[in-house]
């Protein structure tokens, strides 16, 4: 698969495009009680469409929906989508974020420039290493107390399958435990890769109080867990399932009535199908790299410029 990201920091917003380099088998999962999306619906198991040619994350909030279709044009001009017929439709399920209220220039005319800033993610995905923290979908994010921003991580099983998520991480909650540095997936870092604090010697006594965005706002985090298993659709589902676990590990708290928590996932089929052993392992890594892709969204990210920005962890914490 290929990232691209593509932003505006002036709009203090952006799109996020993962494309894949053949059609994979995919599903995904909302579990916040106010989630916004496109074509999420034919994600669901029991639908017909099994495989997906991309997916879009994006900030706008129901603006950045528009993102998609961008992305749609990228395929269609390059030959890619479904085959009906004459017609050539790309598939691209879409998760969006709200961060219209985080200070950037919202006041963009008659249309949105998500559809815009769709085409430029998807004309700049490429394979390998992608920029991380205060890019594409995550140039606005925000969490209660800290910056947030697109987060990164991967993992290998021991039958040699590889998982990966990527988080554009909106919390209307925590990130990190209360006022301190240590993040809430402390335990499951790996080499340093958000700050290397660990766990504290005693959780703080103000981590367990409720701390969200308050106000007229509400917040989401999304993202994708893929592998290159081949996988069914319901095994699809069930990674999704599984990566909202390490959502829940990840923020404090999650999928409350307000935010709109997405999971998309998908299998390449690049290595045979997996044992039930290996198809359970490869579960417990989707919530271990969700986990540790949302702590490094927040540790990769730099404050927007904005007047009033929340600071960033590293800001902050140094």
């Amino acid at each position: 698969m290929r990232v691209g990201h593509a932003d505006d920091l002036n709009l203090a917003s952006g799109v996020t495009a993962i494309v894949f380099e053949t059609p994979a088998i995919a599903s995904g999962l909302a579990l916040g009680g106010a989630p916004g999306s496109r074509d999420q619906m034919l994600l669901d198991p029991a639908r017909t469409v099994e495989a997906v040619d991309a997916f879009v994350l994006s900030g706008g909030s129901a603006f950045g929906l528009d993102a998609a279709g961008g992305v749609q044009s990228g395929l269609r001009a390059d030959g890619r989508g479904l085959q009906i017929g004459p017609a050539l439709i790309p598939i691209v399920p879409c998760a969006i974020l709200m961060d219209l209220l985080n200070g950037g220039n919202k006041d963009w005319g008659l249309h949105a420039p998500y559809r815009d800033l769709g085409y430029q993610a998807y004309l700049s995905a490429r394979p390998g290493a992608f920029a991380l923290g205060t890019v594409g979908a995550g140039t606005g994010a925000t969490t209660v107390n800290l910056k947030g921003g697109i987060g990164s991580a991967s993992a290998r099983t021991a039958s040699g399958y590889t998982v990966g998520a990527l988080a554009a991480v909106n919390a209307m909650g925590s990130v990190t435990m209360g006022h301190a540095p240590h993040f809430w997936a402390g335990v499951l870092e790996r080499d340093g890769e958000f700050g290397g604090r660990g766990l504290p010697e005693a959780v703080p006594d103000d981590a367990h109080r409720l701390a969200i965005k308050g106000g007229p706002t509400t917040a989401t985090t999304i993202g994708v867990i893929a592998t290159d298993a081949r996988l069914t659709k319901q095994q699809c589902y069930r990674l999704s399932v599984m990566a909202h676990d390490g959502l829940a590990r990840a923020i404090q708290p999650a999928h409350l009535p307000f935010d709109g928590d997405t999971v998309l996932s998908a299998a390449t089929g690049r290595k045979p199908a997996p044992s039930d052993d290996a198809f359970a392992e490869l579960c417990l890594l989707a919530t271990t790299t969700m986990a540790r892709a949302i702590a490094r969204g927040v540790y990769e990210a730099e404050a927007l410029p904005q007047e009033g920005a929340l600071p960033s962890w590293k800001d902050r914490f140094g």
